[in-house]
């Protein structure tokens, strides 16, 4: 379940958009900073079932002395695993991690390490700017400069302004997984106001576009919040599949950059943060 959220929710957050030309772009970020973290449960609904607790997810900044063509880097952590009664059907492990670059926020290498049951998949992509070409354990392809994969996609969509935005508006979605380049769009519908356990936020609500198959049933089968302030926090996301439905919601939030603006109700956990100014 892990799976099905995480990397749709991941996916589906990059909006990115293709340079003029093979120079790196540049890309001011004032959303986050290292090390921010942030945590969220995840949890499974069907009428058979009920409301089960399906895991935890991680979301971290950290800083690295790695450099990619004399580039600095972030390195973007993605972890989650199943727990409690849903490991007795299917044990999740996801791991991934992508090297970052710091001005253009685009990915230069991105690992992989998955479990769901008996399947696994492990895989590490090389991006060559010069070439414009990503490398994999199993293939090479082609891409067009501003492509993101599926972490570095989120922290490069939280710089975007939205001070503008209208109902209705699409955004085009460019992203790298398993050796192949999908185009998606993602809309927004409005704003709400979102609760979960780390607080009540004023938030923009976007509707990710995906593709009707194995998974997913509807164009649009899920909805994502993010906090309607600076942080640009993802603090909820539901989803509809064949088989139920999946949510994530942030229970916790640490290192974040700038002042919650978008918190409505008061929280003694929001005086704990050491703010960056």
């Amino acid at each position: 379940m892990n799976k099905i959220l995480g990397i749709t929710i991941l996916i589906l957050w990059g909006m990115s958009f293709p340079a003029e030309s093979q120079n790196y772009r540049n890309v001011e970020n004032t959303a986050w900073q290292s090390g921010e973290k942030l945590t969220y449960k995840v949890y499974y609904h069907s009428n058979m079932t009920g409301n089960i607790k399906g895991g935890t997810g991680h979301l971290k900044v950290k800083e690295t002395d790695t450099t990619y063509n004399g580039r600095d880097v972030y390195r973007f952590i993605a972890h989650g695993k199943s727990e409690g009664i849903l490991n007795f059907f299917i044990k999740v492990r996801e791991h991934f991690e992508s090297f970052t670059d710091k001005k253009a926020l685009v990915p230069h290498y991105f690992i992989r390490r998955t479990r769901e049951g008996n399947y696994r998949k492990n895989d590490e992509v090389r991006f060559d700017y010069d070439n414009n070409k990503a490398y994999s354990w199993y293939d090479t392809t082609d891409f067009q400069m501003g492509v993101q994969d599926i972490i570095s996609a989120t922290y490069f969509a939280r710089n975007m302004n939205f001070d503008t935005i209208q109902e209705g508006d699409m955004y085009h979605v460019d992203y790298f997984v398993d050796d192949s380049v999908y185009v998606s769009a993602i809309q927004f519908f409005g704003y709400d106001t979102i609760e979960t356990d780390y607080g009540k936020f004023r938030c923009l609500g976007f509707k990710p576009k995906v593709a009707v198959g194995q998974v997913f049933k509807e164009p649009y089968p899920g909805k994502l919040w993010i906090t309607d302030d600076k942080n640009r926090l993802p603090i909820k996301a539901k989803s509809e599949v064949f088989v139920g439905r999946v949510k994530l919601e942030l229970i916790k939030a640490e290192g974040v950059r700038n002042r919650e603006t978008g918190r409505i109700s008061k929280d003694k956990r929001m005086y704990k943060i050491n703010y960056a100014y």
